[in-house]
């Protein structure tokens, strides 16, 4: 009896301490994001050239390219990175969102639902990397992997087209946080007995984000 007792016991503080670590991360989270939002709102409106629309607009659905294949994997497989992660890309869309709002300009995004996307290309790719995510675990891992490969080449290739610097400071906000996103699925995927090879960044720039600790900040 006493020992089913502290059992139960030490079952019910580590059920708590998850929710707790949990919650704190949430407001964290949270905190972080409002303080981002506060900071582009306090950054002046500049003119935007061709590149900067083309590229909010490309932005927004890219990272809701994430975030919808995130949670179709965590449909699929239930694992808990990928439910974690489709947060944060939420997150991401939302700042882009922002800034779309901030400077007029029309949402890609809309009314669409999941795995519905105006641009084509990103369509395409959506349908080809669920398709491979389904294949295995082990695919669904190296797909996130390959999503935040393409999302860092594409943000760091767009920061060279901006000034403006509310879309420079989200940018460079999405750019980290794929880096982290990398370092997470990359970990994940060696864990499990597997590699990954970049696809879009060079072999250099992976081993420097891989080797280097996660990056805190908004």
């Amino acid at each position: 009896m006493k020992k089913y007792f502290i059992s139960t016991a030490m079952t019910v503080t580590l059920f708590l301490s998850v929710i707790f670590v949990s919650c704190s991360k949430d407001k964290d989270n949270k905190n972080a994001n409002n303080n981002l939002n506060s900071q582009v709102n306090n950054l002046p409106s500049e003119p935007l050239n061709t590149d900067e629309r083309t590229t909010l607009s490309f932005m927004r659905e890219e990272e809701k390219l994430a975030r919808d294949v995130y949670i179709f994997l965590y449909n699929k497989w239930a694992l808990t990175i990928f439910n974690n992660i489709s947060s944060s890309e939420q997150s991401h869309m939302n700042a882009v969102v922002q800034l779309l709002s901030k400077y007029n300009l029309p949402d890609p995004v809309g009314s669409n639902g999941y795995g519905i996307f105006s641009n084509p290309v990103l369509q395409n790719l959506y349908t080809q990397l669920t398709t491979q995510g389904s294949v295995s675990l082990p695919d669904a891992l190296k797909v996130g992997a390959t999503i935040e490969d393409l999302d860092i080449y594409d943000l760091t290739i767009a920061l060279t087209k901006v000034d403006n610097q509310d879309i420079t400071l989200v940018y460079n906000n999405l750019v980290k946080g794929s880096r982290n996103h990398l370092r997470s699925f990359y970990s994940n995927i060696i864990n499990a007995g597997g590699t990954y090879t970049p696809q879009y960044i060079t072999q250099a720039e992976f081993d420097a984000i891989i080797n280097s600790p996660m990056e805190i900040g908004n």
